[in-house]
C-alpha cells in the first residue's frame, strides 16, 4: 500500500492559479485609480497654497476634486493586494530586515495617503457648509495636505519602491529594466518632489509597468510546478 501524498485536488491548483493574477490585476487597479486622481486634484486645484480659494466656487472643479478624493480609498485598498502578490512571488526567499521596511512602508505611504485625502475632504466639506472658508484656513489646509502627500507619503512610496528594487535584483523576481527604472523613480521621489508636483505620477506608472509583466508571466511561471505535479501523479507508487 503506497504512502504517497495525495495530488492536490482541482480546486487547489485553481486557487494556485488564480491568486497572483487576481493580486496583479489590482496593481493595474491601484495604477489607474491613484492616476486618475491624482490628474483631478492637480488639474483643478492650483499648485499655488496661497492662491484664494475662488476654485471652490466653480462646480466642476469642486466634482473633479471629490471624485479624485473618493478614488484614493480604492487605490489604497488595491495598493495592499499588490503587497500581497510582491510577498507571494518572494515566497520562502523572503529576508525580515528587507520585508518589514518594504511592508513598513507600504503600509505608512497608504496610511498618509488617506490623511491627507480626509482633510482635504474635510476642509472642503466645512467650505461647502459655511461657504468659502479664510485665506489662512485654505492656506494652512492646503500646506498641511501638500506636505503629508508631497513630503511624507511621496518619501515612503520610494522607501517602498527601493526596497522592492533590492528584493527584486536579489530574487529575479522581474526583469532587470524594471529594477532600473524602479531605482530611477525612487530617486526622483526622494529628491525630486519639489521640482513638480506630476513626478508622483512616476510612482504610480511603475507599480503598473511591474503589475503588467506579473500578470503576463504569472502562467508561465506557475506552469512548472503545475507540469511537476502532473508528473508525479502519473508516476506509479512506491
Amino acid at each position: 500500500m503506497s504512502d504517497a501524498p495525495a495530488a492536490p485536488g482541482p480546486l487547489a491548483a485553481r486557487s494556485a492559479l488564480r491568486t497572483p493574477r487576481a493580486a496583479a490585476l489590482a496593481g493595474i487597479v491601484f495604477s489607474v485609480l491613484l492616476i486618475t486622481a491624482l490628474t483631478l486634484l492637480r488639474a483643478s486645484v492650483p499648485a499655488n497654497p496661497a492662491v484664494a480659494g475662488g476654485w471652490l466656487s466653480d462646480s466642476g472643479k469642486r466634482a473633479a476634486v471629490a471624485v479624485g478624493l473618493n478614488l484614493i480609498p480604492f487605490a489604497g485598498i488595491a495598493f495592499l493586494w499588490f503587497i500581497g502578490v510582491i510577498r507571494d512571488r518572494i515566497g520562502a526567499h523572503e529576508d525580515r530586515f528587507f520585508a518589514t521596511v518594504f511592508l513598513g512602508s507600504g503600509l505608512l505611504f497608504v496610511g498618509m495617503m488617506f490623511v491627507a485625502a480626509a482633510f482635504a475632504g474635510g476642509l472642503i466639506g466645512g467650505s461647502s457648509s459655511s461657504g468659502s472658508p479664510g485665506a489662512d484656513t485654505l492656506a494652512l489646509g492646503r500646506n498641511v495636505t501638500s506636505i503629508l502627500l508631497n513630503v511624507y507619503s511621496m518619501r515612503m512610496a520610494a522607501v517602498f519602491t527601493l526596497t522592492t528594487v533590492t528584493i527584486a535584483r536579489r530574487t529575479e523576481i522581474v526583469s532587470r529594466w524594471l529594477t532600473g527604472a524602479g531605482l530611477a523613480t525612487a530617486l526622483v521621489l526622494l529628491v525630486g518632489v519639489a521640482i513638480s508636483p506630476w513626478v508622483e505620477l512616476l510612482f504610480p506608472a511603475w507599480i503598473l509597468a511591474v503589475s503588467i509583466e506579473i500578470l503576463a508571466s504569472s502562467p508561465r511561471v506557475l506552469a512548472g510546478p503545475a507540469e511537476s505535479t502532473g508528473q508525479s501523479a502519473a508516476m506509479p507508487g512506491g
